[in-house]
């Protein structure tokens, strides 16, 4: 792409209020009837088919050049990635750049009382320079508060959102590979508010067979779903590559590396490596 033809792609700026709406805001001297159309990139496993890969937003002209549109939580986006674009009569889709992204009012996210469904958007900017959004839509979700690791495993507390939490209720950390469950205790401060204690050595396999990992669950009540634990209140849309957990060494020879982390969709998760001796 020659440096002309970036001069002339949209550039987009947005901002999000306290309610999680976005203002879309665009300068299009020469449009005449555009419209942002959000159009989903991925589509993550078991997604219904009928879902819509697209979402359209009509702009309206608010000065001289300059179009808006207020999106708001509703309707939800499907869980996902969604590339921003531009269409405008008789021109071809155009991907959008990133303009000023004024998100501080996202990191207020953990404070609110999230219902369910739980929908959260983070527009970001991808690594190619478009912008996008990274969304996430699910029945309950569980937020990481606070992660303290030392030499023997993780001490986490969370807030559950979209449910409440039973007299029974319950973590469990799942095998990713043999999906064996290894349910834990956890220290309930009210409906919602809990904590948790992981000893890495329980995770260990008689075996050094990784490196394998195990997801992070709570069981809001004896026989209900499971609800994944994770960090998604913040502006943060994808937190493996920038938050880097120690490891803790296990083992009669140190032959176990056991470390927490995020996933690529920013849930909690524990991964167990095996060192070559």
């Amino acid at each position: 792409m020659t440096e002309d033809q970036r001069q002339h792609e949209p550039r987009c700026h947005c901002t999000i209020d306290e309610d999680g709406n976005i203002t879309w805001s665009l300068e299009l001297p020469e449009a005449r009837e555009p419209r942002l159309l959000l159009r989903r990139r991925t589509k993550p496993a078991g997604t219904a088919a009928e879902e819509q890969p697209f979402h359209v937003l009509a702009l309206e002209k608010s000065s001289e050049g300059r179009w808006t549109a207020v999106q708001s939580d509703l309707p939800s986006l499907a869980e996902g990635r969604w590339d921003v674009c531009v269409v405008d009569q008789g021109q071809d889709e155009r991907r959008a750049r990133p303009g000023l992204r004024d998100l501080r009012l996202l990191l207020d996210g953990s404070r609110r009382e999230w219902t369910s469904p739980v929908a959260v958007r983070i527009p970001y900017a991808t690594k190619d320079g478009y912008l996008a959004v990274r969304t996430w839509l699910r029945t309950a979700h569980a937020e990481t508060q606070s992660l303290r690791v030392d030499s023997e495993g993780m001490t986490v507390s969370a807030r559950l959102h979209g449910r409440r939490l039973g007299p029974r209720a319950t973590v469990a950390l799942r095998h990713r590979q043999e999906r064996t469950l290894h349910p834990l205790p956890l220290r309930q401060a009210d409906e919602h508010e809990f904590s948790f204690r992981v000893d890495y050595a329980k995770l260990l396999r008689p075996e050094p067979v990784g490196p394998y990992a195990w997801d992070v669950f709570v069981q809001p009540e004896k026989d209900a779903d499971k609800v994944r634990i994770g960090k998604l209140f913040d502006d943060i849309p994808d937190r493996k590559e920038i938050f880097d957990y120690p490891a803790t060494r296990l083992g009669k020879y140190g032959e176990y590396e056991v470390r927490p982390y995020y996933t690529v969709n920013n849930d909690l998760a524990v991964e167990v490596n095996t060192r070559s001796m």
